[in-house]
């Protein structure tokens, strides 16, 4: 049995095949802030963060924030931030340790201690992956001021929750500190997100403001605090970024075969595929390592790469997953190798492409080429139910926004809605041919008091529930398009519903 860790004082007895840091970690500065320190970050941003600090930058450490669970933290402290990173193709393994995470805080159990490093500073960039939901926003894409913790973080801004709530604290005193702002990066999976960000943080702010200038506090009147929101819309920068790469959930038979090749356990491994990508717009007024020596496509305009990735990548990801979880798939690359499934997401790209920007050079023939290799890797073990998370945040930007394109040029989008009936069909079946609790989502309490409905009232009831294409024009079209699919889906299954579509149903 392995009883020792992973720590910088085992870091030399690691097998030759093992890469780790090429630098001194005490050597090294905290620039960094990241909320949201999960498995993605650390195999994406943080790993190009870790070249950069091997090429002899520094001053680019990562201090990782968890906002809600100390999971992340109570694995890697004791291994003084270092994991593994294992990077797996049909081929075989190479293995990375990370060490660019300098320390880990959770924001519930000190927040003072979040603000503190968020204010430092040395800290000149913060990058959130904190998922779709944790932004808050209501149906219409603003902010839900009504939301508890928003409601919180406004009554008590030095005991914040949320990222609104840190950050714009942290601006508030760097401002009064007259510390230069740092720059928000987010790396999330929203449109515009830097864009998207920034709106929020502005909405959340105002409601701060607001609620400054009637406290009746002569202190707080005269701070110049009650324009913050002012200061945020035209003095911090937002630049907006596309991230890819998939990372399947650590597994125990993950960890135990990592700690076989390490000699050390390892906590929390993460898994990855080799494919990278980071597109981010050239904007950090504070300055920025130079990530472009190291694959970072810097840009001055995301939002033609982002399209693509959600449209095509995201939007066949969520249509494989649900499908694939309704025919009994548990992993990718399982459901990917059904023909029809495979079928079905090549006439989803063709429904889609024409919704990108066609004047920016999207070579969409060479990405979904890739996108098919990556579909098939059978080492990753990407979970079908993973992907499935979240339907409500995810389907918006990745599926319902390329319909709502196709139907305003006269289009029909039979594939696109599809993926909505069977994320409605897949949320249908858990608790009886899929387990109880197989994925989430935001709105499932709400979900349940649904009960058994004819397919166009759900269909109805689940696009006012999640928002879909509200008061858009053509919302009672895609809803009778959803729902003429989830009653194949009720009635014959996949098979069904792919067959009037044209789709074999054979299985391989």
């Amino acid at each position: 049995m392995i009883s020792r860790r992973l720590s910088n004082s085992t870091l030399k007895a690691l097998p030759a095949s093992v890469a780790v840091p090429r630098y001194d970690r005490g050597g090294v500065a905290p620039g960094i802030v990241h909320l949201g320190v999960g498995a993605f970050h650390r195999a994406h941003q943080a790993a190009y963060v870790d070249d950069c600090l091997a090429a002899g930058e520094a001053d680019w450490g990562v201090v990782g924030v968890s906002l809600r669970s100390p999971d992340t933290r109570d694995a890697l402290a004791p291994q003084d931030g270092l994991y593994t990173l294992a990077i797996r193709s049909s081929i075989g393994e190479e293995l990375r340790v990370i060490g660019s995470i300098l320390s880990l805080l959770v924001a519930p159990e000190d927040p003072a201690a979040v603000l503190a490093a968020l204010t430092d500073q040395r800290t000149r960039i913060v990058t959130l992956t904190i998922t779709e939901k944790a932004y808050l926003r209501a149906a219409g894409g603003g902010l839900d001021s009504t939301h508890p913790d928003i409601v919180h973080d406004l009554a008590s801004p030095q005991m914040p929750r949320t990222a609104h709530g840190f950050l714009t604290e942290a601006l508030s005193r760097r401002r009064a500190a007259g510390i230069q702002p740092f720059t928000v990066l987010c790396c999330d999976n929203l449109p515009a997100n830097g864009a998207t960000l920034h709106r929020l943080l502005v909405e959340f702010a105002a409601l701060r403001d607001a609620r400054l200038a009637t406290s009746g506090d002569a202190r707080l009147a005269t701070s110049g605090d009650a324009r913050l929101a002012a200061h945020i819309a035209d003095g911090v920068a937002f630049p907006s970024s596309m991230v890819d790469r998939i990372v399947p959930a650590t597994t125990g038979a993950d960890r135990a075969r990592i700690a076989v090749e390490l000699g050390v356990e390892d906590a929390w491994p993460v898994m990855t595929e080799p494919f990278c990508q980071w597109v981010v717009e050239d904007d950090f007024p504070a300055g920025r390592p130079a990530w472009e020596k190291f694959g970072v496509t810097m840009v001055g305009d995301v939002g033609p790469f982002e399209d693509m990735k959600l449209r095509l990548l995201n939007g066949s990801h969520s249509a494989i997953a649900y499908l694939g979880l309704l025919s009994g798939y548990d992993t990718v690359d399982r459901a990917f190798a059904d023909p029809a499934i495979r079928q079905f997401v090549d006439g989803l790209w063709a429904e889609a492409i024409p919704t990108l920007p066609q004047d920016a050079g999207l070579d969409t023939a060479g990405y979904t080429a890739q996108l098919a290799e990556r579909y098939s890797n059978t080492a990753l073990a990407h979970r079908t139910a993973q992907i499935a998370n979240d339907g409500s945040q995810k389907l918006p930007q990745r599926i319902v926004a390329s319909a709502v394109e196709r139907l305003g040029a006269g289009d029909p989008p039979a594939h696109l809605m599809l993926v909505v009936a069977a994320w409605v069909a897949a949320c249908e079946a858990r608790g009886k041919t899929l387990p109880e609790a197989h994925f989430t989502d935001p709105i499932d309490t709400r979900l349940t008091a649904l009960g058994s409905r004819p397919a166009g009232e759900t269909v109805t009831a689940m696009f006012d529930l999640a928002g879909f294409a509200k008061d858009h024009a053509h919302r009672m079209t895609l809803i009778d398009l959803t729902a003429a699919h989830l009653e194949r889906l009720r009635r014959g299954g996949t098979a069904a519903a792919l067959a009037a579509l044209g789709i074999g149903s054979e299985k391989p």
